[in-house]
Order: C-alpha cells, then structure tokens, then sequence
C-alpha cells in the first residue's frame, strides 16, 4: 500500500518529531463555516486540506492550517440550536455537579462556551459561571444569558490576564473546542496557569478510534486542527504539569470521550478507564501506519458512490435535498464534487446559515420549518444525529420518503 503524496517535512503540533505521513488529501476546500450570500458573485478562496499522523505520537492532524480570525470571528454555529446536544450538556452538567460536590461557591470555566448553552446548564445546578467565546456576535448571546464572558480567544496570555482578576475555577471546561486550536500547547499553558491545585479540566473530544472505525472523514475540516485519542493526549500531557485521571465514551458527534485532567500535585489518582481505552486503541490499530491509509482509500470510494448515487436518481428525476448543513457538509460535498445539480437545497434551523449558499458548492440553504413540500430522499448531513432525526421525521419516512445515510457504510433508510 502507497502513501499519499509527500509533501514538505514539518514538526508534529504534539511532540514535535519530524515523523508526520499524510494519509487524505481532501482536495482544495473553503473554509467550512463561511456561507456565502445569495448575492455573493465571486468564488471565495479555497486552500488545501490534508490529513496526517505522527508515527512517534500517533496524534492525527491538519497539516494546512488557517488563520484563527478567519474560522471563528464570525462563526455561525449555535449549540442551542441543536437539541440533542443541550441535552447532553444538561445531562453532563448535572453529572458533574454531583460527583464534585459543586457549590453556589465554586467556578465553572467554559472555554469556547459559543452561545452559553452548557454554562446555562451549570447555573441551573446553582453553579458559577465565567465563558471565554472568541465570536463577538456570539459572546453577546452568552452575556445576554446572564453569564460572564471574556470575548478573546484562549491563550497563555489570556489565561495569566484572568488569573490576576482572582478567578479560582473549579472546574474548566472545553468541549468540542481541544481539537480546534494550532498550538495545543499554549492552550494546555494556559489551563495550567489558571487552574487552582485540585481543579478539574474536562475535556469532550471527537473520537479518533471512532472516527476510523466508522469511516466518518467529515470530521476533517480546517476548524479541527486535530483529532486526538487517549493514546496521543497521554503523550502531550508528559510535557505539562497534568495527569489524566478518568476518560468515559459517549455517543455525541458519532463517538467522542470526555477526559478529565488534573495537576500532578493534586490529591486526584488515575482510574482504570484511561489504560483500559489506550489498550482498546492499540489493538484497533491506532499504532499502525496502515490503519489510516485504508481509512483513506475507504473515504475516497464513500465520496465517490455517493456522486454515482445522486446522479442515477437525478437520471430518473428523483428530487434530493441534505438534511442539515453543519460544517462537516461542506467537507464532504466539496471533496465528492456535489452540487446543487445533483442537492438541491440543504435544510437547516439554524438562523445564522438560513438564506445563504453552501460554501464552495453553493447549495441553497432553506428553513426547514418553512418547508412546503419535502423530497423523495434526504442525504443525512446531519448524521451524528441520526436517531433524533429519524423520530423527527418519522411520518416522512413512513410516508415513503428516504434517507441517505453516508456512515459508516453508504446506505439508504425507508420507513
């Protein structure tokens, strides 16, 4: 089996080897949050989109990155508006609260707390709360949500300049967000540096192990710098003053883990689930290089079908649309070459991306709730939240209608 092209050394973002292999070249992509509007007539920029893994650390990574300011300054993507996941962060908040014995005294910490959604979650548990959002349009609705809001990006910088305010949190949060920065470890310098001895810092990361097993390459856009596993989070964490001490799965975003850090000193001592998870990655194969080609040639042909699929039922006039537009659509109609010959509106809830076009293929993007006929199929963009979508769309689906599902194999889904 070949390896992707070669491509120009550079130092792993994790431990720094000069051991990176690309093993997917998504082609030339835009920037997967930046919906375009109606009367938008030039083509926005489009920059490269490669993924690699470091054989020393096994920590999978871009290895074209983009500007902070242009991914997240003005980001569409609300929390709130998907139900699924304010459940899960009431759940997770109430969890929390009640293994640590958190009090009206104690700070909670979200970093990239986007619309508030999980720190709302806290307060209903009687918690403080403090966010740190870098989208200024964003941040006000956290602030309009009655918590405090630091509207920066993270950083050591910014980490020392709370510090010095005599912020003492509890615990601090970062969900969806590890994955999401270029210097893992100025982010980790500054959870240290304001982090008390026993506070807490808890991770929620999309997982690597699940993300292969289940074919789900839409995870890779420019947002995501990386995606970790236990194995390569142990690894950057020997270089800082922290220890992982718990790590559970859970089902959100197709398979994630919430991980739980704490100082060295702290009195907090390591359970089994983080040796017993490593131990299930190694024999899924995470240590060999031949894993994540295979994982390549795997997308490569997902990609592909779905193109061969769409243009059959457009031959025999079927109408199609995309059910969701999260970012990870982007990624993937961009790199099967579909557009809205082929889709022809994507359906959305969320406001901030309702009557614009899909970036780079410029698929409509509709309210859903304002829909007044539906499709013969549905592609499922929206994967990740497949079982509410299927009661949503129950009569739908009962009524002859069709989903199209892309993981982890491609099938098709009727009442």
């Amino acid at each position: 089996m070949k390896k992707e092209a070669e491509f120009e050394p550079r130092p792993c973002m994790s431990c720094g080897a000069m051991n990176v292999i690309e093993f997917l070249d998504l082609g030339q992509q835009p920037s997967g949050n930046a919906f375009v509007a109606r009367e938008q007539t030039i083509d926005e920029p489009l920059f490269p989109l490669r993924m690699g893994v470091c054989e020393s650390c096994w920590q999978a990574q871009l290895l074209d990155h983009l500007d902070k300011e242009t991914l997240f300054e003005d980001h569409p993507y609300l929390t709130g508006t998907n139900a699924p996941i304010v459940e899960h962060f009431g759940d997770l908040a109430k969890r929390l609260t009640q293994k640590y014995n958190l009090t009206a005294a104690d700070l909670v910490m979200d970093i990239g707390c986007n619309d508030a959604t999980l720190l709302s979650k806290f307060k209903e548990q009687g918690v403080a709360t403090m966010g740190v959002e870098p989208s200024a349009r964003i941040s006000k609705m956290a602030r309009a949500a009655g918590h405090v809001v630091a509207n920066t990006f993270w950083s050591r910088d910014v980490a020392v300049a709370i510090k010095t305010t005599g912020i003492k949190p509890k615990i601090i949060t970062a969900m969806s967000v590890f994955y999401h920065v270029s210097d893992l470890h100025d982010f980790i310098a500054g959870v240290e540096a304001v982090m008390e001895r026993d506070t807490l810092f808890v991770v929620q990361a999309v997982s690597l192990m699940s993300l292969l097993a289940e074919n789900q390459f839409d995870h890779f856009y420019h947002e995501h710098t990386c995606i970790h596993s236990v194995t390569s989070l142990q690894e950057i964490l020997s270089s800082h003053a922290l220890k992982f001490i718990d790590v559970e799965e859970t089902s959100v975003h197709g398979g994630s883990f919430i991980a739980t850090f704490a100082h060295l000193d702290s009195g907090y001592v390591a359970n089994r689930s983080v040796a017993a998870y490593a131990e299930k990655e190694k024999a899924a194969g995470l240590e060999k290089v031949e894993t994540y080609l295979e994982f390549g040639e795997r997308a490569r042909d997902i990609g592909q079908h779905l193109r061969e699929m769409l243009v059959e039922l457009r031959a025999d006039r079927k109408r199609v649309y995309g059910l969701g537009a999260p970012l990870k659509s982007t990624t993937f109609l961009n790199f099967a070459d579909i557009g809205p010959t082929l889709i022809e509106c994507l359906t959305e809830v969320n406001d901030l991306k309702i009557g614009k076009l899909s970036p780079g293929k410029h698929i409509p993007v509709v309210d859903e709730r304002l829909l007044e006929d539906e499709p013969d199929y549905y592609v499922v963009f929206a994967w990740n939240y497949l079982d509410y979508l299927l009661e949503k769309k129950r009569d739908y689906l009962a009524a002859g209608g069709k989903f199209i599902v892309p993981f982890p194999d491609l099938r098709v889904i009727d009442g």
